[in-house]
């Protein structure tokens, strides 16, 4: 399909001014295709790719063709979401930019009533809402439709998926049927179908072929893991690739809740957005990201569905999506404004039959990879080090320590030993990626990647090398009870504490910990492992036996270790309390 210059299209000066300010030159297929259409009055069912364009390809007419004069809705918007609904009017609001007197409004669910209800009063021309919030306000009189000239339906199959179908029929049927119905949607079920044949009229079809339904610029890789390993196969791949901006999604809430916790505690700056969040955080998160204040978002379907950034370097898949129209929606979120993208999917399982289907679905070729060797990391890691040390070597701007490193040399060790000697310090401390990305605002040193293990590591609650524990003698049967029961002895001296974390129980140079978590927070060992590692930077290695109870745990470390793990774990969040970590003793 041939694209157009906007300034063939027959649009206002006003329009075509805002166009220019954005930065487009030239239409996509679908706003070369749709433009004309919607212009001249007619019904669009418009089919095609997310990140296509069709947000301004029905935006640009419905602002051309509300009268500035009337101060009541002309044009009614509905979006799934509420991100999506919040992202369709700032780009309303930006193409609207000269336009004299066009309003645009977003009403959905979590907003003040108070807002929606003074740019009601205002005479917002172009409304753009939620189907729930939209049904709520023509219940309650605040919202009129009766002078409607235009509706667009954005992403319609999505609507359907979330069960808003009942209410799109109920609002388009307190219409004028002297009206203009657009629709949109990257697929067309059943009930869409029936939907265009009940409320359109002779609408003009209009789709954007391809060879496949994502974006050509993706790579598209997927790696069979096994589901433990998941987290530690996410982190490799982040630092073997570089990868600094991206979305990450998740199946459920719970897990998005989980990974977001696990990549904090690895130093990885990250951040949520799902549906049990308020509005008030949804929108803060939604900032941060646009304003790349982090690394990743990890997000559930529905929540991102309003994320449109374009400059995101790649999408992980770390649970596969219910079905391909899902997949696509996630991958488009890569790959836009002419740049190429990733696609990187983990499989873990029976996921395997739904990744067949995926690629059934899409036509696409999503490539196999083999998950990277630990040593393969190690090596990133050391050769991003090299290029660290040479390039703070070049610039020569560090601190100099003769002093000390002549007393060093005096006392008969080599310069390769001393520069070995700073090495290991500091890659010990710093488990990270290099500094040569310092300036990328990483937050703090990761953990060194680690062997992923083909069984899930087993933890027991004491440690192996203890001996038997000796038979209980058997109880003698209890003499007869005497009126007057004998007087208790004095105790001499102090009690030996009773239970599993006296002294005595600890390996050979190994200190118990206690902390305030347990089951009842859904914890389990790999977790305090996770965040130990993490937060305290102590290798695994280091890290011994681990023991749960109802509302807390001993962990036992590396006597050395011991009073960094105190200090750096104390206070922080973890899985949802404050943590608060004791001697066991």
């Amino acid at each position: 399909m041939q694209k157009k210059l906007f300034t063939e299209l027959g649009l206002s000066p006003e329009v075509l001014k805002a166009i220019s300010r954005i930065g487009y030159e030239e239409a996509s297929p679908i706003q070369s295709e749709a433009i004309p259409a919607l212009l001249g009055g007619a019904d669009v069912v418009g089919q095609s790719q997310t990140g296509s364009g069709k947000t301004a390809a029905f935006a640009i007419p419905a602002i051309e063709r509300v009268d500035p004069a009337r101060r009541h809705p002309q044009v009614l918007i509905l979006c799934p979401t509420r991100e999506l609904a919040v992202q369709v009017a700032e780009e309303v609001s930006k193409l609207a930019f000269f336009k004299r007197g066009v309003r645009e409004l977003p009403i959905y669910g979590g907003q003040s009533y108070d807002r929606q209800l003074r740019g009601l009063h205002q005479g917002a021309q172009i409304i753009i809402g939620t189907p729930g919030r939209v049904m709520d306000h023509l219940e309650r009189g605040t919202l009129s439709l009766r002078e409607l000239g235009m509706v667009i339906l954005d992403e319609a199959d999505r609507m359907l998926d979330m069960g808003f179908i009942d209410d799109i029929r109920e609002i388009l049927r307190q219409m004028p049927e002297e009206r203009q119905t657009v629709l949109f949607s990257a697929t067309l079920p059943g009930p869409i179908r029936e939907l265009i044949a009940e409320f359109t009229r002779e609408p003009v079809n209009i789709r954007i072929e391809s060879k496949t339904l994502t974006v050509p610029a993706i790579d598209q890789v997927y790696y069979e893991v096994d589901r433990r390993s998941k987290l530690e196969v996410l982190c490799r791949l982040i630092d073997l690739q570089d990868i600094r901006f991206g979305i990450i999604f998740c199946a459920t809430k719970m897990m998005v809740d989980d990974l977001t916790e696990h990549l904090a505690a690895r130093g990885y700056s990250v951040d949520k957005l799902h549906g049990d969040m308020t509005q008030a955080a949804r929108e803060r998160v939604m900032t941060k990201f646009r304003k790349r204040s982090m690394e990743f978002l990890i997000a559930t379907d529905v929540a991102a569905r309003g994320v449109d950034v374009d400059d995101i370097e790649a999408v992980f898949n770390y649970d596969l999506p219910h079905d391909g129209e899902d997949y696509v929606h996630r991958i488009g979120r890569t790959g836009r404004a002419g740049r190429t993208g990733r696609a990187i999917t983990l499989v873990s399982g029976r996921e395997a039959w739904k990744l067949q289907n995926i690629i059934r679905f899409t036509k696409a070729r999503i490539r196999r990879e083999r998950v990277p060797s630990l040593e393969e990391a190690e090596q990133r890691r050391a050769n991003l080090f090299f290029e660290t040390l040479r390039g703070t070597l070049e610039e020569g701007k560090y601190k100099r320590h003769d002093a000390l490193i002549d007393r060093l040399l005096d006392q008969g060790y080599a310069p390769t030993e001393i520069a070995s000697a700073l090495i290991h310090l500091v890659s010990n401390g710093e488990k990270g990626r290099s500094s040569t990305t310092a300036t990328r605002n990483t937050p703090e040193p990761r953990p060194a990647p680690r062997e992923i293990p083909r069984e899930e590591p087993e933890f027991r609650e004491e440690p192996r090398d203890l001996p038997p524990r000796p038979a209980r003698p058997k109880r003698e049967a209890p003499p007869a009870r005497s009126p007057e029961p004998p007087a208790r002895p004095p105790r001499e001296g102090k009690r030996e504490p009773r239970g599993k974390n006296r002294p005595g129980s600890h390996h050979s140079g190994m200190i118990r910990l206690l902390l305030n978590a347990g089951r009842e927070q859904e914890i389990g060992p790999g977790d305090l492992v996770g965040v130990i590692a993490g937060a305290a930077k102590v290798p695994r290695e280091l890290i011994g036996s681990i023991r749960l109870m109802a509302r807390k745990s001993t962990v036992d470390v590396e006597a050395g270790a011991a009073p960094r793990v105190l200090s750096k774990l104390n206070g922080i969040e973890f899985k949802g309390r404050r943590l608060s970590v004791t001697l066991a003793d």
